[in-house]
């Protein structure tokens, strides 16, 4: 199958909204560590828990709570 060519227009929109997501990430990830919510990431299917010390873990920081246990130390 051939491939089909991108206008200069398309391409340049397709990248200035990628800028903006990248951006978007940043910012709510930020916020997350500030606020001592762990980051989660997937990873060809596992799940990994960044914890607000950058340490990364495989193991539910709150064992399945609904809620930061951490939420009064905030």
């Amino acid at each position: 199958m051939a491939e089909k060519e991108v206008s200069e227009d398309l391409q340049k929109w397709a990248e200035e909204f990628v800028r903006i997501g990248r951006a978007a990430v940043r910012k709510a990830q930020e916020e997350s560590r500030r606020m001592g919510v762990p980051n989660v990431y997937s990873i060809n299917g596992i799940l990994y828990y960044e914890l607000p010390n950058g340490e990364l873990t495989r193991e539910d920081p709150w064992h399945g709570s609904d809620t930061n246990p951490n939420a009064g130390a905030v």
